[in-house]
């Protein structure tokens, strides 16, 4: 006769979505400042069994991945709660370094998980610059100072030492995610790290994931169908808001074209 009364179980719900990093003259993507006190609300909620994410994201920048990974594993520690990731359409790259912060993680099984690796991408124009008589000036204080300038030759020395650096961030990932997904991983270290992504389905026979689902299903399941949902999303600020709205048209198609740019590798 007292279950009426009984309270229901609120489950914290953290949406990240868009590339990682601030993307653009408006600074669109997700990244550590605009995150951290969102993620720390959610998991000061008292009586949460756990925290829910829901990523979306193809990934962007390492540094800011890692960040927002270290600040859900530190807060679900510090607040001894359990942390499920749901992926949507992607969690690649640095989007997949984050949902590795999740203790179970699920995806659609059209999702694009995986994409475990570091990539570089420039253009060269040394050609086209003599082509039309541009001569490059170029002066520095640092004989490095100039690495990888798409007017200049590319110099083997320069290569070499971006390709340390890709290393050096490479092997970052994979301890994330062996630390994480370690006892669940299926396939050797050559096949899961080698830059390759995935569907949802062949990720979860890979062990990248646990299993197949989306949010409302899962949590459900685990919690009951009167569990409560709590959204915990950044919301845009005026200022934000008003800037994008701006008739700066030349700015908006660079923003949507860097952004769009990320997004398509993955098909989307």
């Amino acid at each position: 006769m007292f279950s009426f009364f009984k309270k229901k179980k609120i489950i914290p719900h953290i949406r990240l979505s868009g590339v990682i990093g601030n993307v653009g003259k408006f600074k669109q993507g997700i990244d550590f400042s605009g995150q951290e006190e969102i993620i720390s609300k959610a998991f000061s909620v008292k009586k949460a069994p756990c925290v829910a994410i829901t990523i979306n994201s193809p990934g962007g920048s390492p540094v800011q991945s890692h960040l927002i990974y270290s600040l859900i594993r530190q807060q679900a520690k510090k607040n001894k709660k359990k942390v499920i990731v749901f992926a949507e359409d992607v969690a690649a790259s640095g989007g997949y370094l984050i949902a590795c912060a999740g203790d179970e993680i699920y995806a659609n099984s059209s999702s694009i998980i995986g994409s475990i690796g570091v990539i570089y991408s420039s253009f060269g124009f040394t050609e086209l610059i003599k082509k039309i008589g541009v001569e490059r000036r170029v002066h520095t204080a640092g004989k490095n100072k100039s690495t990888l300038d798409p007017f200049l030759d590319e110099k083997k020395e320069d290569i070499e030492r971006l390709k340390n650096i890709q290393l050096d961030l490479h092997k970052d990932f994979i301890e994330v995610v062996e630390k994480s997904r370690l006892s669940k991983l299926k396939k050797s270290e050559e096949e899961l790290f080698s830059g390759e992504f995935w569907s949802g389905r062949k990720a979860k026979d890979l062990g990248l994931i646990d299993e197949i689902g989306n949010a409302n299903q899962i949590l459900r399941e685990k919690f009951g169908e009167d569990v409560v949902i709590k959204k915990f999303e950044k919301s845009k600020s005026w200022l934000s808001k008003k800037l994008s709205s701006s008739n700066d048209q030349v700015d908006q198609l660079a923003n949507i074209l860097e952004e769009k740019s990320v997004w398509q590798k993955y098909g989307l």
